[in-house]
């Protein structure tokens, strides 16, 4: 018996060592490991260690099918798209008439917004299974991305008819009627999965995602603590429970569990801001800064997480601060790589956020030039000016204000002896909120560090002027409070859906008077850059909404000045009403103006229209003449019925889905 073992055991050394030397050697052999392997670390969520066995695999065995779909699969876990649609068509080559493949590749180019490819991809395997499940899964997909989700319920609805039982259909299904608010149905299709499946770590996040957006702290709390139970490293579920203690105010432990998710990653970005966000609501600015400096270190082309150190910086240190100086200068040096490349408008930006932090910074007289470039030499004197205020001033500055004002002599705002920066105003006051913490699948508090991003872009904004303070309140009704007491005509609530690609920004505006809703205005961006072109978008479609108003703002017999000019829009032979002051309104509902034909007391007929102010010949309205500085001027023509100020989406854009949702259902399987 003991020889028998002996020689057994000598078999197996000697097939071992020949499996090895082969492996050694390369080969198919060594490829189906290797793809083992990586098909091994797959299952263990490992993508990086499944990547890399893979791409060893396929240099052993290039023509390896099997091994090229799942490094696909890889990359798509990881969203490096472009590099798994690469790998999905090399392994459509080698396995032809593969419709898995071709549903891969389907929901590759969803993700990366290649909407028509798609339909393309999966109409080839409908075509051969009109029922693929996969193929529907995908379809349901497309139709999120176009953001229509209510079409892709419908979709959802018909193939749990045919898979009653499947658990990513009703995981999908439940995800999309939570997007629509319809949560309790969400509920109900959420609760069949974890009765199903009671020990699937990935239901439970489900489960606390769908709960939170419901604001069930306490059941997403529980939800996403079972889910660590049962799989104690499973990174988001800890994300998500340190995002919902954050969202409690539970701000110590949100940055206890931040900590461990950066023990466990030290170049964790997400985590890092979750900490300093933490902190920051604590009071504690100081360890707020640095643990955001560091964030915006790890990840600098993150624009909460810099928007969020700026606004901490802004309101715990003086403008003499080395911090503020240090991160103004990485705003003035991508505002230089703008204007290399002429594009005026984000050089324009990046200096004044610049200029916001360090409002002492030489680079001021790069962004004036910009403005006398531009047609305001006004303005451009008047930066000059303020750096000789500051004593920064040198030569070639104060030869620039001796050449401009000489210039400028005979400008409209000297012959009537105005001071434009006294005389001109915003005649619109709109208050920006952000309504208690907000479910944020990727940055807590995004709506906030967003609302903080539109009070700047208003700062600098001709006609609209933003209501001070933080902009964080706890309801609507908060909000509509804030708005009513501090005189606002409006006030904006905006709410931000993100994945790590896209963004989606939504501002539902309501009349500060009445709490009424007035309009919707909505911006989808991807790519770099994507919250502040969103912003801006958002401000463009505000401003454009708005109706025009201005005001006299001096008066000499037949002649009155008003305190716009071309900046605004003014042009000679324009026709204005003057209403007598305090006569116009805003509407009850919508955006509008609402005056009586009675306090239309006169007109003015642009003659002259300067950079800031305009000047015109005035008109009364009937015997006697009650026209006086104050009084209000509106186009003759304008209408007072705005509609309902909902922009058509911008063209070009690739989709208006919500990101959020769109980043989920990619995470099912």
């Amino acid at each position: 018996m003991k020889r028998d073992l002996f020689t057994l055991l000598l078999v197996l050394l000697s097939l071992s060592g020949s499996l090895c030397a082969q492996a050694g050697r390369g080969g198919p052999s060594a490829a189906a490991a290797l793809y083992q392997e990586g098909c091994a670390a797959m299952v263990r969520e490992e993508w990086y260690a499944a990547a890399e066995s893979l791409l060893e695999a396929l240099r052993q065995n290039p023509s390896h099918a099997e091994a090229a779909a799942a490094l696909a699969e890889c990359y798509y876990e990881l969203s490096e798209f472009d590099q798994a649609l690469s790998w999905v068509r090399k392994a459509r080559t080698l396995a032809r008439g593969n419709l898995s493949l071709a549903n891969l590749e389907g929901r590759i180019l969803v993700a990366l917004g290649q909407l028509d490819a798609a339909s393309r991809a999966v109409a080839e395997v409908l075509a051969r299974e009109p029922y693929n499940r996969e193929a529907l899964f995908v379809q349901a997909e497309m139709d999120v991305a176009r953001g229509r989700t209510g079409e892709a319920v419908t979709r959802y609805r018909e193939a749990a008819r045919r898979y009653p039982g499947d658990q990513k259909l009703l995981l999908s299904l439940a995800l999309v009627l939570g997007s629509l608010g319809r949560y309790e149905e969400a509920r109900g299709y959420i609760d069949r999965v974890l009765a199903q499946h009671s020990e699937d770590y990935r239901v439970y996040y489900y489960a606390s995602y769908l709960a939170s957006q419901a604001d069930r702290l306490s059941d997403a709390i529980r939800h996403a603590e079972r889910a660590l139970f049962f799989r104690p490293p499973f990174d988001p579920a800890k994300s998500l429970l340190a995002n919902l203690r954050y969202r409690q105010g539970q701000f110590d432990e949100a940055a206890r569990l931040a900590d461990e998710l950066i023990a466990k990653k030290r170049d964790n970005p997400g985590a890092w801001y979750l900490k300093g966000m933490a902190f920051s609501r604590l009071g504690r600015r100081q360890e707020a800064v640095s643990v955001l400096s560091t964030a915006a270190s790890l990840a600098p082309d993150d624009e909460f997480i810099r928007a969020a150190l700026e606004d901490t910086l802004l309101a715990g240190t003086g403008p003499e601060d080395q911090a503020r100086r240090r991160w103004a200068s990485w705003h003035f040096a991508k505002a230089r790589d703008f204007r290399a490349r002429n594009l005026g408008d984000q050089a324009l930006f990046e200096y004044r956020r610049g200029l916001r932090l360090n409002p002492y910074a030489v680079e001021r007289r790069d962004y004036a030039e910009i403005l006398r470039l531009r047609g305001f030499p006004a303005r451009f004197m008047e930066e000059l000016r303020f750096m000789q205020d500051l004593g920064l001033g040198d030569q070639g500055i104060d030869d620039a204000v001796e050449t401009y004002t000489a210039r400028l002599g005979g400008a409209l705002y000297r012959r009537w002896d105005v001071d434009p920066l006294l005389v001109t105003k915003r005649h619109w006051k709109v208050g920006i909120f952000s309504l208690a913490p907000q479910p944020a699948f990727y940055h807590v508090d995004a709506s906030a560090v967003a609302a903080s991003y539109l009070n700047d872009l208003l700062s600098h904004d001709r006609n609209i002027a933003p209501l001070e303070g933080d902009s964080r309140r706890s309801s609507f009704s908060a909000a509509f409070r804030s708005a009513r007491e501090a005189g606002a005509d409006y006030f904006l609530v905006l709410t931000l859906t993100e994945n790590e690609r896209d963004l989606s920004l939504k501002g539902e505006l309501f009349v500060g008077r009445t709490g009424s809703p007035a309009a919707v205005f909505t911006s989808y961006r991807t790519g770099p850059d994507r919250l502040r072109n969103a912003s801006r978008n958002i401000i463009e479609q505000m401003d454009a909404a708005l109706p025009f108003r201005g005001s006299l703002a001096a008066r000499k017999a037949g002649q009155g000045l008003m305190d716009k000019g071309r900046a605004d829009g003014v042009k000679a032979d324009a026709v204005y009403h003057i209403v007598k002051r305090g006569g116009i309104s805003v509407k009850n509902e919508g955006i509008g103006l609402v005056y009586a034909p009675a306090d239309v007391i006169g007109t003015i007929t642009i003659r002259e229209a300067d950079e800031e102010v305009a000047a015109g010949d005035l008109t009364r309205q009937g015997f006697y003449d009650r026209i006086e500085p104050g009084d209000e001027l509106i186009p003759r023509e304008e209408k007072t019925d705005q509609g309902n100020g909902s922009p058509a989406p911008a063209a070009g854009r690739t989709s208006a889905g919500d990101p959020e949702l769109r980043a989920l259902l990619r995470t099912l399987r």
